[in-house]
């Protein structure tokens, strides 16, 4: 597990959220476009955090 990728994949989340509802103010649906990208960019970086976590702990089972 990384832990600088973690925090990098929470904080694009974070930015894309908060992009998302800026949107949301100002009407301007590209924003609000880019920060579900951003979130789902954050949650595919979390998904393989999670499965390189899983493949350390089966090497480490054998």
């Amino acid at each position: 597990m990384s832990i600088e990728d973690r925090a990098k994949a929470v904080a694009k989340n974070i930015e894309g959220k908060v992009q998302e509802a800026v949107s949301e103010i100002t009407g301007n649906p590209n924003d609000k476009i880019e920060g579900q990208a951003k979130q789902d960019e954050a949650a595919v970086i979390h998904a393989v955090e999670d499965l390189k976590d899983k493949a350390k702990e089966i090497i480490n089972r054998a």
